[in-house]
């Protein structure tokens, strides 16, 4: 790779004096500096970007110098990039935030400059983390169009994927792998030869599409309100509050109201902070509450989009209630924005379940939290836009209060992933004849339920070694 003539070629640029020059539209954004990199971009898209982000209030140089504060390239290569980002002459390279597409693309939307992400740093380009990313728009598409066997094949293509422990450069690295298909090799082969998938740009474009992926990006809708929506002629969010006929319910109404909020992600800092809460106000109820933080942040993910806690009571039936008096207790801190209260509908008798259920039959309440920057602990604190001089954020956190005795199927079930999930209930009605749930774990041959007190008891039960928390994110 020749770096130096990358950066010759950089350094001729001209600062254009067309229509989209900087200083014919006002900046708005002044902390934000941007520096879009040419090479794989191409001149003409990088020109079209370029303007873009200035008719949105973006400044954006034309040329790499010590003012620019984000670097942001397309289908590069991270140890390419950051080489010829060193041989620059900058002062500081360490001080740029190197950025993939995705978190312009991101900004154009949103209209501002958003949080820069995990997921948005040094993936400039790195064949397995586009393909695991392919894999699941090509699942997400395909649950628009409720084709649930695509959906659930490009899903388990995406968890396989995932769990490689070296890059993927060439097909014959996934050769003998589980859940690969035709269409799913096919779309692999795609990006390995050309950096990129032609059928997933195709769906990106989709104007139903990004619709729906918009829409259900609120809380409180999903596909089927999505698609109704976008049925009636309706394409953005704007659209949907000034449309007289709508009628949102109150999770819908909480969406929109805290939407650049809770559409943000959630850091492992902020998770903490939200389980200190948590903590703190179940233990003021009932000092002996059994606890646990669930979903992704316990799979040890640096970010999520809402924070899941699983609660208890040491003895059968004390749990009952214990829900309603949490809500009130963080209703009279001051904090609860919202709140959906959705009471026990399970019945032991109705056990087991043939069927497996998105969502188990427990109490449990979702709710909107606010988080005060001097309750997040780090250097980086609480996740805000710049600008946003509120010192506060809304964030989702959900809680769940299974009986004791269901704790450690419901604690299993809540720490994910969802795709480890259906591979366990898989082996175990498969390898196993069980039928495994939030609930319970049946024994179809013995015709009798297993008892368990802990997560290592079930899987002592399905003749597995414990899996670790951190080792679900497939």
């Amino acid at each position: 790779m020749n770096h130096a003539g990358m950066l010759a070629h950089v350094k001729k640029r001209k600062r254009p004096v067309e229509a989209g020059a900087q200083g014919q539209v006002e900046v708005k954004f002044k902390e934000v500096t941007l520096y879009l990199v040419e090479r794989k971009m191409g001149s003409s898209r990088r020109n079209f970007l370029t303007s873009l982000a200035r008719s949105k209030g973006f400044r954006v140089e034309d040329v790499l110098s010590d003012e620019v504060t984000h670097v942001v390239a397309e289908n590069n290569l991270a140890e390419v990039l950051w080489a010829w980002l060193r041989g620059h002459g900058l002062r500081d390279v360490s001080r740029l935030a190197v950025l993939d597409i995705s978190w312009f693309t991101d900004s154009m939307r949103e209209g501002r400059p958003v949080t820069v992400e995990t997921r948005h740093r040094k993936k400039v380009f790195d064949p397995l983390l586009i393909l695991y990313d392919v894999m699941e728009e090509l699942a997400e598409s395909s649950e628009f169009n409720e084709s649930k066997g695509p959906c659930l094949a490009f899903r388990r293509a995406a968890s396989v994927l995932k769990s490689l422990p070296s890059a993927v450069h060439c097909l014959e690295a996934i050769q003998g792998l589980p859940c690969l298909g035709e269409h799913t090799k096919a779309v692999m082969e795609e990006i390995l030869t050309f950096g990129r998938s032609f059928k997933v740009e195709e769906i990106r474009c989709d104007e139903r599409y990004q619709a729906l992926k918009l829409f259900t990006s609120v809380f409180g809708v999903g596909p089927k309100t999505a698609e109704k929506w976008y049925r009636r002629g309706l394409r953005s969010l704007k659209e949907i509050l000034t449309e007289p006929n709508i009628q949102l319910n109150r999770m819908q109404r909480a969406g929109f109201l805290y939407y650049s909020d809770i559409s943000k992600a959630v850091s492992k800092a902020e998770a903490k902070a939200l389980g200190c809460i948590i903590e703190e106000t179940v233990h003021w109820i009932a000092p002996d509450a059994i606890l646990a933080l669930t979903g992704g942040f316990r799979r040890g993910k640096e970010y999520g989009h809402d924070v899941d806690f699983l609660l208890t009571m040491p003895e059968m039936g004390k749990e009952e209630g214990l829900l309603l008096h949490v809500i009130d207790r963080l209703r009279d801190q001051g904090i609860l924005l919202y709140c959906e209260y959705q009471g026990s509908t399970f019945d032991v008798s109705k056990l087991p379940s043939w069927r497996f259920e998105d969502m188990d039959h427990f109490q449990k309440c979702f709710l909107i939290l606010r988080l005060e920057q001097g309750q997040v602990e780090g250097e980086r604190g609480l996740q805000s836009d710049p600008g946003d001089s509120r010192g506060w954020r809304a964030v989702r956190v959900d809680l769940v209060a299974p009986p004791v005795d269901r704790y450690a199927f419901a604690l299993l079930g809540w720490t994910g992933s969802r795709q480890f999930g259906r591979d366990l209930r898989t082996f175990a009605y498969k390898e196993r004849q069980m039928l495994l749930d939030n609930h319970a774990l049946y024994d179809k041959t013995k015709k009798l339920f297993l008892p368990a007190t802990t997560e290592e008891d079930i899987f002592a039960h399905l003749g597995l070694e414990y899996v670790e928390p951190w080792q679900r994110n497939a």
